[in-house]
């Protein structure tokens, strides 16, 4: 089990990867004629900015001689990674789709995890230089004013100096339930699932946003309710799940309420939803 020492030893490293992976994808993001947009095997697009982010986190990380799962790497054997006891699993772009389109809801997500269980996670957004930070049974926090930066050397006191604690107080006692769906990845499940629960709240307001930034608006307390019914993959839940539930909120599969598990053979997610520690439902 990581103690408190390996975790004070690890999240800096965690930390400033985000930061700079985040400063690559950023400056791609300010030259839109030169993207170099491809399909990857399942149709989902690739951008420079996914490849020189994955880049960046894997040299950054390396001297900590953890094994990286990233959805760059997606095609790792599940025999060479089925043993592994920690590793760190990784989405370096999330939110491809809201880069491409310019409307800067796209993220950097990075999770470490202990016998298939995140133990620590950050969640980067670049664009509105938010970082959020859970480690299990420790709490979750955001960080702002996190410029990008692609040389990033954040020490541990720095990083724990100035965040806030979630869920903010702030957004406790919502006036009517505020759900959250895929802003670029809708079906019509999502929709007769919204019809149920506005049969229910008919004053229910959808909230549309790309990008695990998702998990951080739940864990914030802006959103109560987030559910999804397209596919996603490990990289894209792990640590805003982490980061959710130490904010006091849930994940669970759906139909079926189970848990979201990890290092699976088959990298795609079920079906689920969450809820923020304010939720009614």
């Amino acid at each position: 089990m990581i103690n408190d020492k390996v975790r004070m030893y690890l999240l800096p490293p965690l930390f400033n990867a985000a930061v700079r992976a985040g400063a690559a994808i950023m400056h791609v993001y300010k030259n839109r004629d030169d993207y170099d947009i491809s399909l990857k095997n399942d149709r989902t697009p690739i951008t420079l900015a996914d490849r020189v982010a994955h880049k960046t986190i894997r040299e950054y990380l390396g001297p900590t001689r953890i094994p990286i799962l990233s959805e760059e790497g997606r095609e790792m054997l599940y025999d060479e990674r089925r043993n592994w006891e920690l590793y760190w699993l990784v989405d370096p772009l999330d939110g491809t789709v809201e880069f491409i389109k310019g409307n800067n809801e796209f993220t950097v997500n990075i999770a470490l995890m202990e016998n298939n269980v995140c133990m620590g996670a950050v969640i980067y957004v670049p664009y509105f230089e938010k970082m959020y930070v859970a480690g299990r049974d420790s709490g979750a926090y955001l960080k702002e004013h996190v410029a990008p930066d692609a040389a990033a050397e954040y020490t541990y006191e720095q990083i724990v100096g100035d965040w806030t604690p979630l869920p903010l107080a702030s957004e406790a006692g919502h006036d009517h339930l505020r759900v959250a769906v895929s802003r670029s990845h809708q079906t019509p499940e999502t929709h007769e699932y919204i019809a149920r629960l506005r049969a229910a709240h008919p004053d229910l307001e959808v909230v549309e946003q790309g990008s695990s930034y998702k998990f951080c608006l739940l864990a914030e307390g802006r959103i109560d309710y987030y559910v999804r019914t397209t596919q996603t993959y490990e990289w894209d839940t792990a640590a805003g799940e982490l980061i959710l539930a130490e904010a006091g909120g849930s994940t669970r599969t759906l139909p079926d309420d189970g848990v979201l598990r990890y290092n699976e053979a088959d990298l795609r997610n079920p079906w689920f939803h969450c809820r923020s520690k304010y939720c009614k439902l």
